[in-house]
């Protein structure tokens, strides 16, 4: 009960932080439209081709909107001095963790529910009947990459060039879970895809609990170094 409170405290902090400034989410939801639309007139009106790669076009945006967020998690700790107040305090670090993963994941959902009309708009996605599943999938693929960043955020806290470790860190890692979500999602909106989304979506929920169990439990430890 008490890594739930404390959790739910550390959460709460950062949503009045976001209440207050409102700057980082629409500078996120307007980058991530922002690419979609480049990407759909780069393209041009070929709405085949569209359809075809619309689910890969869409996650980039969500992967490079993602890791702006991921770059800001424990920066209202680093100004203050707050993450060594957060570790000065006694009870479970590993709160401080779940705390800032919920945060990130509320966040990129959000700017989510954004961009996928957006692209559906732009690239001709047919989400007839489908928004559930489509749903299911982002908030998978989403859980992955939130685990992974909010986990390598705090690893690259300290490093003169984080802004550039934390993608090289991250990406390789995302591969099996933007894999899954690409492919899932594209099974689903584009009728001429090859395979199923069962098995994707298997990938997705094998990874989602390996990367949250890693990270949960070697928090501490990183905290620690």
């Amino acid at each position: 009960m008490e890594v739930w409170l404390r959790t739910w405290a550390i959460l709460w902090k950062d949503i009045l932080i976001e209440v207050r400034t409102k700057g980082t989410f629409n500078a996120m939801a307007f980058f991530a439209a922002l690419i979609l639309f480049i990407f759909s007139f780069a393209i041009g009106p070929d709405f085949d081709l569209l359809r075809r790669i619309a689910a890969g076009l869409l996650w980039v945006g969500i992967t490079f909107t993602g890791l702006l967020a991921l770059a800001r998690t424990y920066h209202s700790e680093e100004l203050a001095g707050g993450l060594e107040a957060l570790l000065l305090y006694p009870g479970e670090p590993r709160a401080i963790f779940l705390g800032k993963l919920v945060g990130n994941l509320a966040v990129l959902l959000l700017v989510e529910v954004i961009l996928y009309p957006v692209a559906a708009v732009l690239f001709h996605m047919d989400l007839t009947g489908k928004i559930l599943p489509v749903a299911g999938i982002a908030f998978l693929g989403t859980l992955g990459f939130s685990v992974i960043g909010t986990f390598y955020a705090a690893l690259t806290l300290h490093l003169r060039a984080r802004e550039v470790m934390l993608p090289l860190l991250v990406l390789p890692l995302l591969v099996p879970v933007l894999l899954g979500a690409v492919s899932a999602t594209a099974a689903l909106v584009d009728p001429a895809a090859a395979g199923g989304v069962a098995g994707w979506v298997r990938l997705l929920i094998a990874f989602d609990v390996l990367y949250f169990v890693v990270c949960t439990w070697t928090f501490p430890v990183l905290l620690e170094r």
